[in-house]
């Protein structure tokens, strides 16, 4: 299984990029060390530090015809990456 699962770009993690820190998801299972260990093999980069986040799954509900559906998102883990004065990653260079 990949540490790296795939980029969160939002807006809020779109700001953090003027300052040198990118917002992957990543399996729940990696540590702060495999993390910077794929990011630097993958895009040619140096690890400055790297801050984990455990997103915890939220409840959701929805009237449907005939009753209520419920359920819940999944729990999902997120990293930080903040990189050394310099280095950057752009993500749209392939599209």
């Amino acid at each position: 299984m990949s540490v790296l699962r795939r980029p969160k770009i939002t807006e809020k993690t779109q700001l953090l990029t003027s300052k040198g820190k990118y917002t992957f998801e990543v399996g729940r299972d990696a540590n702060k060390i495999e993390i910077a260990a794929a990011v630097e093999k993958m895009y040619g980069v140096t690890v400055d530090k790297v801050n984990t986040i455990t997103q915890i799954g939220k409840k959701k509900s929805r009237m449907t015809k005939s009753r209520l559906s419920s359920g819940k998102t999944s729990t999902f883990k997120k990293a930080i990456v903040t990189l050394k004065d310099g280095d950057l990653i752009d993500f749209y260079a392939e599209l």
